[in-house]
């Protein structure tokens, strides 16, 4: 992956929490101190409600709004880290349809607004750890991806879920560079993504999701590295075989199939062991699976995870 430096960050990414805490405090808050022409312009979302809370979010300071939609990785839409919102206004989110297929015993086309009302929508803050070396604390929406695995009733031969991003190059220009093997393809065990973690994903502050983060749905596995996380799905697959992922495509010695995040493994061309957390000056020390290791571990027990990195 492109790495910057950590002279890269914006000015603005590092905002104070009572300003940063909900996009519109922030919005206002700039407006009452004279700073308004100096926030990003952000497109207004609609809201998404009901939402649960949900017992597996942290209480860590939450990455800003502004920061979280305009500093990430979607090569879909270009290499640079403002690239995602600068070009994805091309994206048409409706009609979108989620095709499932593979082994299950119902295989079937979801539209985007059953998958909106097929669980209860909870809030998730949860920690994003990219492999690059940076990360943040975002409150996703979204419910367990286990809700929609049990309609679909994977066969007794599924193993592994692949998942498929949508692949226009019309609506996603970063299509037009051969940076990957598009359509991006990433993958999960089967275990890992029946785990109570593992978040099917439509919305982040409140909000649906902004193009550049994934829209209309995506998944978010907390204890991963982000790029494990797929974007703007348009079909999962159930198999009996290990998914060949993007990235493990592209460049098989750096970036394996779990990407567990893991301090004890580097990257081979750079540390895990600390972390630039957006808004923060320091770097801070990288938790065994991003802090979830009381969660997930088990799920790894006898694995020797620098072979199976």
């Amino acid at each position: 992956m492109l790495i910057r430096k950590p002279a890269d960050v914006l000015p603005s990414e590092i905002t104070p929490r009572s300003v940063y805490a909900r996009r519109r405090e922030f919005m206002k808050s700039a407006v009452a101190l004279g700073l308004a022409a100096l926030a990003p312009a952000v497109p207004a979302a609609a809201r998404l409600a009901p939402l649960k809370p949900s017992p597996f979010s942290t209480t860590e300071k939450l990455t800003p709004y502004e920061a979280v939609t305009t500093y990430n990785n979607f090569y879909e839409f270009g290499t640079d880290k403002d690239d995602p919102s600068r070009h994805a206004g091309s994206l048409r989110t409706r009609p979108w349809t989620v095709l499932v297929q593979g082994e299950v015993k119902r295989a079937r086309a979801f539209d985007i607004e059953e998958l909106l009302k097929l669980a209860p929508l909870e809030e998730r803050i949860y920690r994003m750890r990219c492999v690059e070396g940076w990360s943040m604390v975002i409150p996703w929406v979204g419910y367990p991806f286990s809700e929609l695995i049990k309609r679909v009733e994977p066969t007794a031969n599924a193993k592994f879920v692949e998942f498929t991003t949508l692949l226009d190059p019309g609506q996603m220009p970063g299509q037009k560079v051969p940076v990957l093997d598009w359509p991006y393809v990433e993958g999960l065990r089967l275990d890992e993504a029946m785990h109570p973690l593992t978040l099917l994903t439509v919305g982040l502050y409140g909000e649906v999701l902004p193009n550049q983060n994934g829209a209309p749905v995506r998944v978010v596995v907390p204890w991963k590295y982000g790029f494990k996380s797929a974007k703007s799905i348009v079909r999962i697959r159930f198999t009996a075989e290990m998914p060949r992922t993007s990235w493990m495509i592209a460049v098989p010695r750096e970036y394996g199939f779990y990407s567990n995040v893991n301090p004890q493994v580097d990257h081979p061309r750079w540390s895990q062991a600390k972390e630039r957390r957006i808004g923060e000056l320091l770097k801070r020390e990288t938790l065994m699976f991003n802090g979830y290791g009381e969660q997930v571990a088990g799920l790894y027990a006898g694995m020797d995870l620098k072979k199976f990195f």
